[in-house]
């Protein structure tokens, strides 16, 4: 049986827009003016929130850096996307410095050295070091102590619970119950807690969960695949079936279909599906 999809789980240490200015130090619309400015790798999410990756977190750390050596907005950037440009190419953060010397600015890598326009003030740091140091705030940092949650909608606290299953994952199904609290209809947190329980062998609650998911959102797919899972599990195989048909557009419903057929005998159906399947996949890579 293929593993289950996740919403979240092919995306490591995600960051809200929130989180990220918190641990740089900088305002929620200095963090949006760098995203604008084409600094950061940010992507969307549901509601058009921003999400940020570890590399962002110390893209920005750097930026407060260069901001306290007294340089312009417009030179930060100008460093900035130097040194993105260098870990784009494969470069190493650990091995990465930013000099600032009166009006000389520079990012040294190795052997390299790459010159920026002028700066004024001193600074000479380790990118490395500043990486270093936002792993360590990244697991420091507690959704449920010291914050006031009291204002979070349910989609929020869903996407707590998500970044939770990177940073503290015995938390995550705290975030994803009070996500369901909130709004019992909330069908993707139904369906990342269902997950969460049948990854640690309680099947009964995670067949639970996906069908409050489906009552909430019948056309749901991926609670219709991961209730497929479940009765794999439990050999009722053509009751997975009937659930992987719902999920058409989920890979790995056509990988267990193919394999279900397989060994049925039907290498027919097996063989359509397993087309299906790749199709699918070289089309979420394209």
């Amino acid at each position: 049986m293929k593993p289950l999809a996740s919403t979240g789980a092919d995306e490591a240490d995600w960051y809200t827009t929130r989180e990220v200015a918190g641990l740089c130090g900088l305002s929620e619309g200095q963090v949006r003016q760098y995203v604008r400015r084409g600094v950061l790798d940010s992507a969307r999410r549901d509601g058009g929130r921003y999400r940020f990756s570890f590399k962002d977190v110390v893209l920005l750390r750097t930026a407060r850096g260069l901001l306290d050596a007294n340089l312009s907005v417009r030179r930060t950037i100008a460093a900035l996307l130097k040194l993105k440009h260098g870990l784009d190419a494969g470069g190493s953060l650990a091995s990465m410095r930013i000099s600032v010397d009166g009006d000389e600015v520079v990012v040294r890598e190795a052997s390299a050295l790459w010159d920026i326009d002028s700066g004024q003030g001193h600074l000479d740091f380790d990118v490395g070091a500043v990486a270093s140091e936002v792993a360590t705030l990244a697991e420091k940092r507690s959704f449920f102590e010291g914050e006031d949650f009291e204002d979070l909608g349910s989609d929020e606290w869903y996407n707590i619970g998500l970044d939770l299953e990177e940073m503290d994952p015995k938390r995550a199904p705290d975030a994803y119950e009070r996500a369901i609290g909130l709004d019992p209809k909330n069908a993707d947190a139904h369906v990342n807690l269902g997950r969460l329980c049948q990854l640690k062998g309680d099947l009964k609650s995670a067949k639970r969960h996906y069908q409050l998911a489906l009552e909430a959102a019948p056309d749901h797919q991926l609670a219709s695949y991961n209730m497929g899972t479940v009765f794999d599990e439990l050999d009722e195989v053509e009751t997975a079936s009937e659930h992987y048909r719902r999920a058409p557009d989920v890979p790995d419903a056509h990988y267990n279909l193919a394999r279900i057929f397989e060994l049925n005998g039907d290498e027919v159906s097996s063989l359509r599906h397993l087309r299906k399947y790749r199709q699918l996949l070289d089309r979420s890579e394209g």
